[in-house]
């Protein structure tokens, strides 16, 4: 669980290195609670009664605490990616490959996959070894 929350801890920090368990558990986390927002707010409540949903409005509810959650982990998730791409000695400005349709976000997902520099690189030391270092101890 660390590892998913450590983003949150270093919630607008773009610089230094980030590994693949950090980026990866992170994700995790936020697919799993945007899952049970809406399951909470807004699915539960169509299983349970579907006309009564309608009338309702149940969906708006479920929208906004999901926008309200994506809001929140707008900079994390974007400073995880960009410390990522450090950790392969890359700029963060490939982030913006995201921007390409169809492509860019499978060309961002496979360089989220690949494994970083080992040692230091110009955004810092490796992280792995500082586990490493902590592990031995």
């Amino acid at each position: 669980m660390e590892w998913a929350l450590l983003p949150l801890k270093r919630y607008a920090d773009f610089s230094g290195r980030s590994r693949r368990k950090e980026f990866w558990f992170f994700t995790l986390l936020v697919w799993l609670v945007a899952m049970v927002l809406l399951f909470v707010s807004g699915l539960g409540a169509a299983i349970t009664d579907p006309t009564s949903f309608a009338a309702q409005g149940g969906f708006g509810l479920g929208l906004i605490l999901l926008i309200l959650f994506s809001l929140a982990l707008f900079i994390p998730g974007l400073a995880v990616q960009v410390r990522r791409f450090h950790d392969q000695d890359k700029s963060g400005w490939f982030v913006l490959l995201n921007f390409i349709p169809y492509i860019g976000g499978i060309v961002v997902l496979v360089f989220m996959c690949l494994e970083g520099t080992r040692g230091p690189n110009r955004y810092g030391p490796d992280p792995k070894e500082g586990d490493l270092a902590a592990a031995a101890e």
